[in-house]
Formats: C-alpha cells, structure tokens, sequence
C-alpha cells in the first residue's frame, strides 16, 4: 500500500515537472516569437555620404542595442520622402528641412514626425583657406590678408585672387550651373558690387569646384570661392568662410545681400514609428550631431579611403561620451560591445 502511494507521488512529481519545464519552454519560445517580431526598420538614403553616415550610426545603435533589423531604400530627395510619408520608410536621419517643398505639410497632418535636430549649423558662402589670412608657420605661409575679414574687404584684396585668364581682376569660384546657389552667388557678386574687382568663374561640376579648392591648399596658394558644409573637405582642410550681414528675410529677398541661412537638418520618422517602434523613437528623440562632427566623418572615410560603415564605427568608438546619452545604459553596453 505504501508503495503505490509513493509511486503515485513520484508520477505527480514528475507529472509537475514536466508541466514546468513546458511552461518555461513556451515562456521561452514566446520570448523568441516576440524578438523575431519586432519589425524591420526601413531607413532613407537619399544620395549622399553624409545621410549614409548617421544611417550607420543610428543602424549600429538600433541593430546591436534594441534588437531590430534595417533595411535601406535609395531614391531621390523628393522620392524619399515622399516614401516617409507614405509609411514605405521608416526613418529619415538627415532631412534637408528647408529643401523640401511638403515638408511642414507632412508634419502639419501627422504623416511624418519630427523627432530632433540633427545639426543645425552647416554653413554656405565665399571661403577661403585660412593661412591665407593667419599664415601656416609649419609651412612657411605668412599671412597675405591679415585684415581680410568680411565681404566689404574683398575689393582692396582683388590682386591677391587674381584670375589667370583676366590679369585685370580676381577670380570667385563659385557654384555649379543648374544649382540654385549658382543663381544667389552672381547676384551676390553684383549686388555687393564685387563683380567690379572679380570674375565669377562658374565650374562645371562639384568635382572641378572642389579640385581647384584642393589644389590650391595643398600648393598653399591663394583661392576664394563658393562652398557648403558639411563636407569632406571642410572636415579635411582649414577653411574660413568671410563674413556677410546677418541674415534676414528683407536682405534675402533683396537681392540676397546677407548670409545664406542655415537649413535644420532634422531627424524624422513615420507617424506609425510611435507603436512600431517606441525604444527606437525615444533614443531617435536624443540623436544630435553637428556639421562639424560630420565633416569630420566625411574626411575620415576620404583619407582612410573607407564607407560609412567603418566611418560609423569610427565615430562610435571615439565619442561614447555623446552618443551614451542618446540611449539607456544597458543599450549602451550592448552597443559598445559590438565595437570590439
């Protein structure tokens, strides 16, 4: 009689575990189901190495420290975003505000979020290398216009830019026919009066632009011209842009005799990001570069002749005190594990 009592309770104890262990499996199995639920995140490549960069960063950031998959979609500014509104891209990490025709119209009737600023400090005008005005001991530059500071000094410096094919004035590079820049720098120069001393040489292409910039530096010689940042070549060489009147909308819309304006490059996703993905959205929220930083990633990858990828690791690796406060700590140390 004892004996089948204790047989019965061995069945019952094993009976229990079993129904233990299949909890713990389906609780298991259910853990597993929901990670490989989570969505892939589709990300916007517009065409340019910059917005492929932060693509990387915020990938490595999402991929390694929430768990989600990216994918990417290549297109055209307009088609991107276009593609945002409609829910086809989930993510836009550099969205050129300013450039965009639908842009408040996508955030006034919620297709589109704005989360963060990602830099709102990239710049545009007339620049030249700065050893040009401080000299470069270590190469043997003294300075040629020390006093050259702004717009209204350029006249008295003519000679110092003087254009090889006209000996009679100074030569400005400035933007690439069909460009909208192209248009505001030829009224600048006529409207600030410039085109009395100087020459505006349009380039054919960004490529003969930032040539003839390169050459120049590299020779340490004199060059003033049109250029934009961020750019690789801002990251690489030392450049000062020359000062104009601050901006402002009468000025602009007066023959634009101010300073371009800076466009808010902000950081923006798909309305439907908020229940698709939240984590994603709140360290999205956080996400703040400048210009500066990524010229300097643009740089990276042109003299180490490596992709946004490496460049993304790079920065990662080299900056945690910024990019820690963009997420939690425990996405953090997934993340920084990955780097190794």
């Amino acid at each position: 009689m004892f004996g089948i009592k204790k047989s019965r309770a061995v069945l019952v104890l094993l009976l229990m575990l079993i129904m233990i262990g299949f909890g713990v499996g389906c609780s298991q199995d259910g853990q597993n189901a929901a990670v490989k639920e989570k969505p892939t995140l589709v990300m916007a490549d517009a065409g340019w190495d910059s917005i492929r960069f932060h693509n990387d960063v915020a990938k490595i950031i999402i991929e390694n420290g929430y768990g989600y998959k990216t994918d990417v979609k290549m297109g055209s500014t307009p088609v991107t975003f276009t593609g945002l509104i409609q829910g086809d891209i989930d993510i836009y990490m550099e969205t050129w505000s300013d450039n965009l025709n639908n842009y408040q119209e996508a955030l006034t009737n919620g297709d589109v979020l704005e989360l963060s600023l990602n830099f709102g400090d990239n710049k545009q005008g007339m620049y030249v290398p700065t050893y040009i005005i401080k000299g470069d001991p270590e190469r043997g530059i003294e300075p040629l216009a020390p006093d050259l500071k702004s717009i209204e000094d350029l006249p008295k410096y003519w000679e110092l830019f003087q254009d090889p094919e006209d000996k009679t004035k100074g030569r400005i590079y400035g933007a690439i026919p069909g460009w909208a820049a192209d248009e505001i720098m030829a009224e600048k120069v006529k409207n600030y009066g410039l085109n009395e001393k100087y020459n505006l040489f349009r380039p054919g292409s960004d490529t003969a632009l930032s040539s003839s910039m390169v050459k120049a530096v590299e020779e340490g010689k004199p060059w003033l011209g049109y250029y934009w940042e961020p750019t690789w070549i801002m990251g690489k060489y030392d450049m000062t842009l020359i000062e104009e009147p601050a901006f402002s909308k009468e000025k602009w819309e007066d023959g634009y005799k101010c300073e371009f304006p800076s466009v808010q490059v902000t950081v923006c996703v798909h309305k439907d990001m908020t229940e698709k993905a939240p984590d994603v959205v709140e360290f999205l929220k956080k996400y703040k570069t400048s210009s500066e930083l990524t010229s300097r990633a643009l740089a990276y990858m042109q003299d180490n002749n490596v992709g946004t990828e490496e460049a993304a690791m790079w920065f990662l690796k080299n900056n945690k005190d910024m990019w820690s406060e963009w997420v939690p700590e425990d996405v953090a140390k997934s993340v920084e594990a990955s780097l190794k």
